[in-house]
């Protein structure tokens, strides 16, 4: 199973809050694990990409609906590598109607949206591999470490947003996939040379 996109959390009929991620990454995964033969599900949020041939996508909007896919569909999975990148907040209240501009502020009030790596790593299965991704502005391994310990993942695949060639929509990625007990670093390739690096790497740990 691979997770790709962002998620998009709407405010009312017109407006939603989002982020920059592309899907370009989780895509790539989907289908270099298929070329491989995997079985692939795909969970993907509002992206531009032609999804690959031969792979199970669950197209979905918000963060809920995200959780809600992987919840349903990961007991059968292998690997669950969780690369999107799900918004960690999202409004109180959606509004029916759109919401009119006035002189004054606004102000958003925002609740915590299900931690879906963290409920993975509670919940997953013997045998399973779970790997989430971090994606980071500073402090990316000592960051990264921390939400491994913290998520109870099997591995993190860390990127620095500030890198360049490495962030959101591009197509090279340099990636640190860090275990419980090593740390591996992919440097900067094609985002389909690093799908084909983080796979040899998780089926490695396996064997």
């Amino acid at each position: 199973m691979v997770t790709a996109g962002p998620t998009r959390e709407s405010l009312d009929p017109v407006r939603f809050i989002t982020n920059h991620s592309t899907g370009k990454m989780g895509y790539a995964i989907a289908r270099q694990a298929m070329l491989r033969g995997a079985d692939v599900t795909l969970i993907s949020g509002p992206v531009s990409i032609t999804p690959p041939p031969f792979v199970n996508v669950i197209n979905v909007v918000k963060a809920q609906d995200m959780f809600e896919a992987v919840r349903d569909n990961y007991e059968a999975q292998d690997f669950i590598i969780k690369s999107a990148a799900v918004a960690d907040y999202t409004p109180l209240e959606e509004k029916t109607e759109k919401i009119k501009k006035n002189d004054g502020e606004m102000v958003l009030e925002l609740g915590r949206t299900q931690d879906i790596l963290g409920w993975l790593g509670k919940n997953k299965k013997e045998n399973q591999i779970v790997c989430g991704f971090s994606m980071e502005t500073e402090n990316v391994l000592e960051n990264s470490r921390a939400k491994l310990a913290k998520k109870g993942a099997d591995f993190i695949a860390a990127n620095c947003l500030k890198e360049a060639g490495a962030g959101f929509g591009t197509d090279t990625n340099h990636l640190y996939l860090i275990g419980k007990e090593t740390e591996v670093d992919l440097p900067m390739m094609s985002k389909v040379e690093a799908a084909n690096c983080l796979l040899d790497e998780l089926i490695k740990s396996v064997k």
